[in-house]
């Protein structure tokens, strides 16, 4: 999923900070980047009917790949936005099908998850900080010939869809990427409103690192 300095720089606000972490130093904003990607993830397209409990396991995850990285921005000290990233093998093997059947070696790319952010700080640039960092951090790591995110697919008439939805396609292409034809994946949640998990069609796009 994905929306949007070096660590600690400001995005046009002298209260607003971005950093970088990894690891360890991820454990303390564990439980605020849980409560924070429930809260953003209710939204369409995702409409995520999630928990706590589940998203700091996920968060887990992130703080045991030793490539992983976790793009935080603060208002002072409340995180109003995160964007996770790693190697795609370092997270879920299953990703790797559907770039192994058209001829990519899964190892060589790299994997910008989730990214969630308030509304109310929508439209400062954050958006493109946290894939200049996520970007920038594979480059660090070195080896890899793509960076990749997932966007669920929903039908233009879902009954949960906006008026005023806009999708950020536009955004992602301007970033570089493209959709990858053929590069899909099926995951499961619970949608708001929905008394089980059913499968979602996740897009992947893809845009050259060297």
């Amino acid at each position: 999923m994905t929306m949007s300095g070096d660590s600690g720089t400001s995005a046009g606000n002298t209260d607003l900070t971005v950093e970088a972490l990894s690891g360890q130093a991820l454990l303390p904003a564990l439980s605020e980047l849980a409560r924070l990607r429930i809260e953003v993830f209710r939204d369409f397209p995702y409409l995520y009917d999630g928990t706590v409990a589940y998203e700091e396991a996920y968060l887990q995850k992130f703080v045991a790949a030793p490539n992983a990285v976790c793009v935080v921005a603060r208002d002072g000290g409340r995180i109003v936005g995160a964007s996770t990233a790693a190697p795609l093998l370092d997270l879920d093997p299953d990703f790797a099908a559907p770039f192994l059947a058209h001829g990519f070696d899964p190892a060589r790319i790299f994997y910008c998850s989730e990214s969630v952010l308030q509304r109310a700080y929508r439209g400062r640039g954050l958006g493109h900080t946290f894939f200049d960092l996520r970007e920038a951090h594979a480059r660090r790591l070195g080896g890899f010939t793509h960076a990749t995110f997932a966007a669920v697919v929903r039908l233009i008439d879902h009954p949960l869809r906006p008026a005023d939805y806009v999708p950020l396609d536009a955004f992602w292409a301007k970033r570089g990427y493209a959709k990858a034809d053929g590069i899909t994946g099926s995951y499961t949640w619970k949608d708001i409103g929905e008394p089980d998990e059913s499968p979602k069609v996740m897009q992947f796009w893809l845009k050259p690192l060297t």
